[in-house]
């Protein structure tokens, strides 16, 4: 299949397949006129990808799952490198929270003393 049979069969996009192709994370052959093919297990791979990156990690991340990208990531039982890396970037994920929770409250309280009372947030 081509990208952009791909892109709408993963509900990606055909520069986020050329960025995880770059990535190292899929892999295609080229057609004669230079085309991007896929072969229908990319769809398998790309989903569990979207669905590594949905959870948090990053595409450096993501790599350290390749051995398994090809079947049911979800099901599969963690390995201990997979879930060293899931939790240095819940780490991360938590370190990042709580700073912008900080920044959030410094906001809120300046914003409170400058109007005198109850700050609510624009929609």
């Amino acid at each position: 299949m081509r990208i952009g049979e791909l892109a709408r069969a993963t509900g990606t996009t055909a520069r986020a397949l050329r960025h995880y192709e770059q990535a190292g994370l899929i892999s295609c052959e080229r057609a004669s006129n230079g085309y991007r093919v896929y072969d229908e297990r990319s769809v398998v791979r790309v989903g569990n990808i979207r669905y590594l990156l949905a959870a948090g990690l990053t595409l450096d991340d993501v790599r350290v799952f390749l051995p398994c990208l090809d079947g049911d990531v979800a099901a599969a039982p963690p390995s201990d490198r997979g879930l060293r890396v899931a939790m240095a970037r819940l780490a991360v994920l938590n370190e990042r929270i709580a700073i912008q929770t900080q920044a959030r409250d410094r906001l809120e309280t300046a914003l409170q003393q400058a109007v005198g009372g109850q700050v609510r947030p624009v929609a």
